[in-house]
């Protein structure tokens, strides 16, 4: 069931003494309304999981769909990686933190808390600068990043997917009408 979820495509990006580090993320979620919190898991294996140690603030940033490029900069294994700061649009933004300018919103929050969880680091973070647009672009969503891996080996993968013309690595998206 957990390959058929699909969710926004999320890049956390955080920076300490000028060093800024960035990854596409696989898990994130809303936590509370009020107050305003959000979850991201961070892997462990990535060298962003060290500079967010000692950071106290993350960025969050959604994608549009145009965007899966940028996307890819951020998904690629540790290892492989240039630095993609090089290679994209960013500015400092609130609180120092790295923003990225082709994102379609983002936030900055402060950190609440850190728990290691499995091969990931889920980090409670609280929103305390925003910025979405008025219009809305459609989003790049993980369904559509069928070949870039979000930091971490895939899970076996435990439904087919026999449903479409194309097994999709992430699962399909759903949407809920509501009247």
């Amino acid at each position: 069931m957990m390959a058929m979820l699909d969710t926004p495509a999320f890049v956390v990006t955080t920076q300490v003494d000028g060093h800024p580090s960035g990854c596409l993320v696989a898990f994130a979620t809303q936590t509370s309304v009020q107050p305003p919190s959000f979850m991201v898991g961070l892997p462990l294996g990535d060298p962003i999981h060290e500079v967010a140690s000692k950071s106290d603030n993350l960025a969050v940033h959604v994608l549009p769909r145009s965007q899966h490029a940028l996307a890819e900069l951020f998904g690629r294994e540790p290892d492989e990686q240039a630095d993609p700061f090089a290679r994209c649009a960013w500015r400092g933004g609130p609180l120092g933190m790295p923003i990225l300018d082709d994102a379609a919103a983002w936030f900055v929050g402060r950190t609440l808390s850190r728990s290691e969880v499995a091969d990931h680091v889920a980090y409670l973070v609280e929103p305390v600068a925003v910025w979405a647009p008025q219009s809305s672009e459609e989003l790049l969503y993980l369904s559509d990043l069928d070949g870039v891996d979000p930091g971490q080996e895939a899970p076996p993968r435990l439904y087919s997917g026999d449903r479409s013309e194309a097994t999709r690595k992430y699962g399909m998206r759903f949407t809920l009408d509501v009247p």
